[in-house]
């Protein structure tokens, strides 16, 4: 998640360079004025948008997960304590091709168990987890037993596994009396208490509010060769499991108002205890919020899916807002991506003080964050936010790819799906609106994706990641702007249904990079996947320049009719343009005269330097290369014109952005 800072700041940057590609395009002609700036769209504009994605037929879908890890807990939450008493069974079954004697149990609450554990170790700067724990939490398991195995604990056989890592006790090995065959499943009894920490990433209590996320004993994945997909809690990586049937139910204080995963079917309240069960099936994870202060409001789409969101006095804008956004953005993604199944929706937007539990993602579950001051200014960082978090329900909650190993299948397509909604609903203003600019998300996040587009590739494990500026810049923002690039050069419509193909085909599969790869070759072309792939393995980059051009008096046969449709070619001339980088992608260059006429040449850019020939009525005079900006990975955009007296800087643009740009430094400063 960005956090309001990190969003400003890319605001900020985006004013100052965002907008060169406008200014060079208003340099070409002596004097001209700098374009205004373009209205935003209204709902009629988003509505249209929307029904302009055009879907496959969503009977094609897969209606169901393989329900291969299905829980029904029990848990009662004593909030003055801050902490879990959990108990309950879980049914495994063997779903590989060999037979095993061992289970992998992630105990992700133990990363916040002391400073010795590998999470609180790896302190990254440039993102977000930088909170200092008041309180430790942890989790211990006080049963782990095989029915179908005697019923004996095998619990105290368990091991750490953390490699060369004895402290950390996030990931535990345990061996079971006898093997249990492919296609076999067994039921397990647990119990377990825990103890939440001081909010930090993701979970945690903050006075009375509590966010409860990765709290119960959880398998890992097996994947079908046999492999267990396991690993520790690091703190860039997000989490990876099977599909199942989870049937929850959360015992609080009656004055608390529980979200949760999931779809309420009982109620009950006794002894001053409220006692909720939710239950939802084909998710892979479950997760709830509980405070004693929560507001709530509440809305249904067309399609009949429940929107609930809670949220602290105070933020009845946002919340409105965030229930707008979601109403609209589901049926946007589900179009694009098919049809959201469940039939819930909660929204948690997070009080003061507890920002650590905003912008995440559980199935039917997100939390948001952000206060009215954006709003105010301009700055859609809220709805953003929202937008960001919903479209997970996709690529994390439905495609369900593995996060620690491939963090951009999920973040980068979630970005990406974020940039199109944000677009969808607000036009070119979908990043903000401010000081008179209209500012696009590409704008905003293109600044980010090359900052970090040499650092390593987009595709690595998230424990790789030397930084959280690295993580961000190339498991969010580059695949995102990647997937932009190619829908800029080879079209926003294949782009889109490429991807779409992808969420499709794969609901409930657990796909790698190669499905996504293989739905643009199918959608876009060879050409579009040979470039996703060096964009996400290879460090493929990409710059255009304009090296330099002339003219001159066309004489005898050159004097021929002109390639602009002029009566006769009384100029020739070249301009010589420069790739540099690995992507190789077709980019358009305009030629402009002296007397206003324009030709606009394609470039297949194969080759990394060429000559473009000018035939025209009058003398060349400028040069620009991509002038609809259709390749946000373009590294420098301040090379791509060149005019004869080298004034590329339209002086109107340049100081509605600076003016801006200081404004924006002035709402910052301390």
């Amino acid at each position: 998640m960005r956090t309001a800072l990190q969003a400003a700041l890319g605001l900020l940057l985006a004013l100052l360079a965002g907008h060169a590609g406008a200014s060079l395009l208003a340099a070409v002609e002596p004097g001209a004025p700098a374009p205004p700036p373009p209205a935003a769209a209204g709902p009629s504009e988003a509505a249209r948008a929307a029904a302009a994605v055009a879907p496959p037929q969503d009977a094609e879908l897969a209606a169901h997960a393989d329900p291969i890890a299905s829980y029904t807990l029990r848990v009662r939450l004593d909030p003055a304590q801050h902490t879990l008493r959990g108990e309950g069974t879980l049914v495994w079954r063997n779903a590989s091709r060999a037979p095993q004697r061992e289970l992998f149990v992630h105990l992700y609450l133990n990363g916040f168990k002391n400073e010795r554990t590998a999470f609180l170790r790896a302190s990254i700067a440039g993102f977000r987890g930088g909170e200092i724990l008041s309180d430790f939490g942890h989790i211990q398991v006080t049963r782990f037993a095989v029915r179908e195995m005697g019923g004996e604990d095998v619990w105290p056989g368990g091991r750490p596994t953390t490699p060369g890592d004895p402290d950390d006790e996030t990931d535990i090995r345990v061996e079971l009396p006898r093997p249990v065959a492919p296609g076999d499943a067994i039921t397990i009894d647990l119990a377990w208490d825990a103890d939440l920490p001081s909010l930090a990433l993701r979970t945690g209590h903050h006075g009375s509010f509590h966010m409860v996320g990765q709290w119960f004993p959880k398998v890992a994945r097996l994947e079908p060769d046999g492999t267990w997909a396991h690993f520790p809690f690091h703190r860039l990586s997000e989490f990876y499991a099977d599909f199942g049937a989870y049937d929850v139910t959360v015992d609080a204080p009656e004055g608390f108002t529980v979200g949760a995963t999931g779809r309420l079917v009982e109620e009950a309240r006794r002894g001053g205890r409220a006692v909720r069960r939710f239950v939802q099936e084909d998710v892979h994870d479950f997760a709830f919020a509980a405070w004693d202060r929560f507001r709530e409001l509440r809305a249904t789409t067309e399609d009949g899916v429940a929107i609930r969101c809670l949220f602290p006095e105070g933020s009845e804008r946002e919340a409105a807002l965030e229930i707008d956004v979601a109403r609209r953005g589901l049926a946007r993604f589900g179009a694009a991506f098919g049809r959201y199944p469940y039939g819930t929706l909660t929204i948690v937007h997070p009080p003061e003080g507890a920002e650590e539990a905003g912008g995440m993602e559980y199935p039917t579950l997100i939390t948001t964050g952000g206060s009215w001051l954006w709003p105010a200014l301009g700055v859609r960082f809220v709805e953003a936010v929202t937008m960001h978090e919903l479209a997970h329900q996709w690529f994390y909650g439905l495609v369900a790819t593995n996060e620690h190993r491939h963090p951009f299948l999920d973040e980068g397509l979630t970005t990406y799906a974020e940039i199109d909604g944000m677009r969808a609903l607000y036009g070119d203003g979908s990043a903000a609106r401010l000081l008179g600019l209209e500012i696009d998300s590409v704008a905003q996040y293109r600044l980010g994706a090359i900052a970090s587009g040499h650092d390593g590739a987009v595709a690595q494990p998230a424990s790789a990641f030397v930084d959280g500026q690295d993580y961000a810049g190339l498991a969010y923002l580059r695949p995102a702007m990647l997937l932009e690039t190619l829908a800029g050069v080879y079209g926003e419509d294949p782009v889109r249904r490429a991807v779409g193909r992808y969420a499709r085909e794969n609901r409930f599969r657990h796909p790698g990079p190669e499905a996504l790869i293989e739905a643009v070759r199918r959608e876009v072309g060879d050409d579009a996947a040979e470039a996703l792939r060096l964009g996400l393995f290879e460090r493929a980059w990409v710059d255009y320049a304009v090296a330099s051009f002339h003219a001159w008096p066309a004489d005898g046969e050159e004097a021929a009719r002109g390639a602009g449709g002029e009566e006769a070619a009384a100029y020739r001339g070249q301009a010589v343009v420069r790739r540099r980088g690995s992507l190789a992608l077709p980019v358009d260059v305009e030629l402009h005269s002296e007397g206003g006429a324009v030709q606009r040449v394609r470039w297949p850019a194969r080759e990394s330097v060429a000559r473009i020939p000018y035939a025209g009525a009058s003398p060349l005079v400028a040069v620009v290369i991509d002038p609809e900006r259709r390749v946000p990975l373009d590294e420098d955009l301040t090379n791509n014109a060149q005019r004869k007296d080298r004034d590329l800087l339209a002086p109107r643009v340049l100081s509605r952005a600076s003016f801006a740009a200081g404004v924006a430094l002035t709402l910052l400063a301390p």
